[in-house]
């Protein structure tokens, strides 16, 4: 699946296969082809007139020396030769840069944010399509940043860095020929000396940055120490652990101290060896080429030497910023490549072959279900389930935490391949049936409901997506949810908040019962759907539980044996096999296991 944090650093390297599977991103770039090869034309042609810009400088600021210049034949057909024509020349150098660089910006963020808008709207279908197990094994913060923070990283590359990369070296390139053309004595010494003083420069400072990394994640821990401790305050005394707490600490900011230290040593040398390297290369090279330019046969003409220094300044410059964009990209293909398993990875519209769309009254059974989850395959959840359940009855699941009741549910809706037997809807295995059809006909409400940011509205409207607001409202009252509703200033435009923090335990599950009937599902699924409630809160959902129940095929885990007496059968599930099975009355009279609960239960209940 997604590649895990500790191979982080190798995201940053470039590799064939990376590169293999990243460069797939560029198929959503085929419909902007033409206009993103235009956009490339300009930055070949910018990149080409800027390298006119060092030349003529150059000329200018040598124009008192009556010297011959190397570049005369070039400056002559350019109509150059004096201080004016230089400047003009200059401008007009300028004006076609401002121009071109306009056309290339505009183009390049079109084509983007074109490409990335296409990206994220394929990227984030196939996750909504991911079948569940493919969200037990991946992290929704990861996922979550493979949205976010990796499309950040492509849309930077792809609109300004992957074509200011080409640009340095364009001129990296052509600055060489140049020199080359001027003095090839003076270009190879400097080839001999500034690129690599500048080469160990950029090492140097990613090893100080690296330093500067480590010093600041040990921050974020010390930091950490302090916010834990504070907040849980009360066990620290209560355990007299201050002293504990306060020597994490301690050895958190001298671990701290240590990495500063270590980093203002070499930060100290760093600055010494560019102020002594650095610009010690750069002097050796100016000397070097007025020396060139004495004598009573110069081997330089100052024009020249004037132009050499700044190419020579202009290729520092490029060189210096080669490597972070270099970086950059390499980032960038890493993240690619992450986006790419994700739209590459199959997903439940792949993995559906059922096709039939069978009216779907509510019928189910399970024929010797055997089941384990994909990444477990060693634990036997499910073991040879079989019952029936005819239409509109109602099927209660219990039994201990870990018995499967919930798997059951889970594998009603198919979120998950059998590993032994059928479930058959109306006699048909839901192998064979369209997954979109079968969930269509089912509506199921958790134990812990998760509310969109929104409006009550939008949230039961979940439900039913084209529904009135009639409807809408119809199915509050049918949910006990109604009354609460109106109580709030904006009634059913009031905003939930993140998660539906806004509204207590009660009133979010009977939204999301109103969300149910208003689904009008044939077959209905309730995960403990009252267990973490109050009382006077359990009374109403409870009574909405059963508006809603009724005329539907119900299956209900239930944690409060009380609310399902009425059940037409209770499965009693221990260690993925269900161990007993019948009304109520009927369990009871076998004074067995479900009978040890209801006792279990009635005593709790008395004190």
């Amino acid at each position: 699946m997604l590649r895990p944090k500790k191979t982080k650093e190798k995201r940053e390297k470039l590799s064939k296969s990376s590169i293999k599977k990243a460069k797939k991103i560029f198929s959503f770039l085929k419909p902007y082809s033409a206009i993103f090869i235009i956009g490339w034309v300009f930055l070949f042609l910018s990149s080409l007139i800027g390298l006119a810009f060092p030349l003529l400088m150059g000329q200018l600021l040598g124009t008192g020396s009556s010297q011959e210049s190397a570049l005369s034949s070039v400056l002559e057909g350019m109509s150059i030769s004096d201080v004016d024509s230089v400047a003009i020349g200059l401008f007009i150098v300028f004006a076609a840069q401002a121009l071109f660089g306009f056309f290339r910006i505009i183009i390049f963020t079109y084509v983007t944010e074109n490409t990335l808008r296409d990206v994220k709207q394929v990227a984030f279908g196939r996750l909504l399509y991911m079948p569940m197990n493919f969200f037990n094994q991946n992290k929704v913060g990861e996922l979550t940043s493979r949205m976010s923070a990796d499309i950040e990283k492509i849309q930077g590359v792809l609109s300004t860095t992957i074509a200011e990369f080409f640009r340095q070296i364009i001129i990296i390139v052509g600055g060489i020929v140049f020199l080359v053309l001027i003095s090839w004595k003076l270009a190879l010494i400097m080839l001999g000396t500034l690129p690599v003083m500048i080469i160990i420069a950029v090492v140097f400072g990613r090893f100080i940055r690296k330093l500067s990394k480590q010093a600041q994640d040990e921050s974020a821990k010390s930091n950490a120490t302090i916010e834990e401790s504070l907040m849980g305050i009360s066990n620290v005394k209560s355990f007299t652990n201050e002293v504990f707490m306060l020597n994490k600490y301690k050895k958190a900011i001298n671990t701290i101290k240590a990495l500063q230290i270590r980093s203002g040593l070499w930060r100290g040398v760093f600055a010494s060896f560019i102020i002594f390297c650095l610009f010690g290369a750069i002097v050796f090279i100016i000397w070097q080429g007025l020396l060139m330019t004495q004598g009573p046969n110069p081997e330089l003409a100052e024009k020249d030497f004037f132009s050499f220094i700044m190419f020579t300044i202009m290729m520092g410059a490029s060189l210096g910023s080669i490597a972070d964009m270099y970086s950059n990209i390499a980032k960038a293909v890493g993240a690619s490549e992450q986006l790419m398993k994700i739209i590459e990875t199959e997903n439940e519209s792949d993995l559906n072959i059922g096709t039939a769309k069978p009216d779907i009254s509510g019928r189910v059974a399970f024929n010797n279900v055997s089941f384990h989850y994909p990444q477990r395959e060693d634990v036997q959840v499910l073991k040879s389930i079989s019952f029936e359940s005819e239409s509109n009855q109602t099927i209660a699941l219990v039994g201990a935490s870990g018995a499967g009741k919930s798997t059951i549910a889970s594998l009603l809706l198919n979120y998950y391949p059998l590993a032994g037997g059928a479930i058959y809807f109306d006699g048909i295995s839901n192998k064979d049936i369209d997954i979109e059809h079968l969930r269509a006909h089912m509506a199921f409400v958790p134990q812990e409901v998760i509310l969109f940011s929104g409006t009550i509205k939008e949230n039961i409207a979940f439900g039913k997506t084209n529904a009135t607001e009639e409807e809408i409202i119809s199915a509050a009252k049918k949910a006990n949810a109604f009354e609460f509703i109106q109580s709030f200033p904006n009634q059913l435009e009031t905003e939930v908040g993140d998660r539906g923090i806004q509204l207590s335990g009660g009133q979010k599950q009977r939204i999301a019962i109103a969300r149910a009937i208003l689904k009008d599902p044939k077959i209905l699924i309730l995960d403990e759907a009252t267990s973490a409630l109050d009382s006077e809160s359990e009374q109403l959902v409870q009574n909405a539980l059963e508006t809603l129940m009724e005329g539907r095929t119900s299956f209900v885990i239930a944690h409060r044996l009380s609310t399902i007496k009425k059940a037409s059968a209770i499965l009693v599930m221990e260690n993925g096999q269900i161990m007993e099975q019948g009304k109520h009355e009927e369990l009871i009279a076998l004074n067995g296991i479900y009978a040890n609960l209801v006792s279990l239960q009635g005593i709790k209940n008395e004190s």
